[in-house]
């Protein structure tokens, strides 16, 4: 059969609503290229919008700004008080805690399994809401009572990138959309000139796990949803400037003629990629302008680079990036994922986990801080924690000042704030080693459920089908943790 009748013949649904939009010819490509030609300024396209057209039900939050720590922080060190392990430091773990748990390669074969406590460093109550923290994070003491923390979320996964991958994209295999593709395909941009889900990088001094392009790609959903990096570098946005000796005229006429061409393209094949392509080609032009200025950081007073920390001025760091975060937030950017790596600490952790903690500890505190003097953290929703938990027992030989802990899913802490969730509250609670759940669990699907009830999405229906299935971020599973919202 002829390629073009083959398309033809298996056109779905999808595509023939899409055909059928830009069979209108140049009124359907205008509305691309300048909607406000067509419809005026207060109309707004079809990729503003999103397939749902508007959220299934009222939403409490209008963005996520998701601090994801890659490398797993461990909880008893942070936020799960266990004072009852100091009774026990030394001692081997319990059979009857363990119940025959799956470990990972790196101790299962190690003969004993002696716990450690977190009495190197001490714990104090903060605030109303009286929540023990860490005195390794004395900013976010100050800020308990805008916290919900959750101290029993679990997971499947017990290795770093499909723990990753899985808080991500709802699966522990790679290939589905990100968070914040689903959030872009569903509900669109709130801004014009700037992509509905960006994406920052930091690196501690710790040991980091590898990140991959993958955990921002927007796999079947139209490529128009894709996470776009920000980076440090000169250009912060890699392939958006124009070529030396290309001037914005050229690029203008370049982009209508490319425009033109994909146009007849997609008339003849139907492609709806081929409209993505379009719409991509159009926010990099407008991104040309809008991303300098939000990087320009220049107009940020003394005051807030102090409240962030030094490393606030420093381009690519953890404080640098959550002060961006903010200013993304103000733009209404949809979904601002960082990623910040070296929580992985097998070893000397007494030692790496101080240095991670002063990379993230002042600068997540004033990002809540600001988003809620501002008048936005009603309405943004900030998320902190990693891809699971640290064990009990020691990896490795335990010593009067040193220790190691190995990978834990089964009960791990992350907090979040703002956006539609009950402040100064903690949820959930583990037994006296911080090893097993014994109220309250929420899974990472729970986890995400909840995520898009804020956002006003009904986790069952936002669905995309491929190759013949029906898919979504929660997969099969998932329900809203309705106790934590406001």
């Amino acid at each position: 059969m002829d390629p073009i009748q083959e398309c033809q013949c298996t056109i779905n649904r999808r595509t023939f609503l899409s055909n059928l939009s830009v069979g209108l010819g140049s009124v359907a490509l205008g509305s691309i290229l300048n909607p406000g030609l067509v419809y005026g300024s207060s109309r707004k396209n079809s990729r503003s919008s999103g397939i749902l057209g508007s959220p299934h039900f009222a939403p409490k939050a209008k963005r996520v700004i998701y601090l994801f720590q890659s490398g797993a922080p461990s909880q008893m060190e942070l936020f799960d008080y266990k004072p009852e392990l100091l009774k026990v430091h030394g001692d081997e773990l319990p059979d009857s805690v363990r119940g025959g748990q799956r470990l990972t390669g790196m101790t299962s074969s190690q003969s004993t399994f002696p716990m450690v406590s977190s009495r190197m460093f001490k714990f104090k109550q903060h605030g109303n809401s009286g929540a023990w923290i860490s005195d390794l994070l004395p900013y976010t003491s100050e800020i308990v009572d805008e916290l919900c923390i959750i101290k029993s979320m679990h997971t499947e996964a017990i290795n770093h990138d499909p723990a990753i991958t899985f808080f991500q994209t709802g699966s522990q295999i790679a290939g589905r959309p990100s968070i914040g593709s689903w959030l872009s395909y569903g509900l669109g941009s709130d801004n014009e000139n700037l992509p509905a889900f960006c994406v920052l990088l930091s690196r501690g001094r710790g040991r980091p796990q590898p990140l991959y392009s993958r955990l921002w790609s927007s796999a079947f959903l139209p490529s128009l949803h894709e996470g776009v990096q920000f980076r440090s570098a000169k250009d912060p946005v890699l392939y958006l400037n124009n070529p030396k000796g290309v001037s914005d005229l050229n690029r203008r006429q370049m982009l209508d003629k490319l425009a033109h061409l994909n146009q007849i393209r997609f008339d003849e094949f139907g492609d709806p990629e081929i409209n993505s392509r379009i719409s991509q080609y159009e926010m990099a032009y407008r991104m040309q302008t809008s991303v300098p200025e939000t990087m320009d950081l220049s107009d940020e007073p003394d005051e807030v680079f102090e409240m962030y920390g030094p490393d606030s001025r420093k381009p690519g760091t953890y404080a640098a990036n959550c002060l961006l975060a903010r200013r993304l937030a103000e733009k209404d950017v949809r979904f601002i994922q960082l990623y910040h790596m070296g929580w992985d600490q097998h070893g000397n952790l007494p030692r790496d986990i101080q240095f991670q903690c002063w990379d993230v500890d002042q600068a997540s505190a004033a990002l809540v801080k600001d988003l809620k003097q501002r008048g936005l953290l009603d309405e943004t929703l900030v998320i902190w924690g990693g891809e699971f938990g640290r064990t009990t027992y020691s990896q490795g030989e335990l010593t009067e000042d040193n220790y190691g802990r190995d990978h834990h899913p089964r009960c791990f802490s992350i907090w979040m704030a703002g956006g539609g969730v009950k402040p100064g509250i903690t949820y959930g609670e583990t037994d006296d080693f911080s090893y097993n759940i014994v109220r309250d669990p929420v899974h990472v699907h729970d986890f995400q459920a909840t995520l898009l009830h804020l956002l006003g999405v009904d986790h069952e229906n936002l669905i995309f089908k491929h190759q013949g299935r029906r898919y979504r971020l929660t997969d099969v599973h998932g329900k809203v943790v309705k106790e934590i919202l406001v």
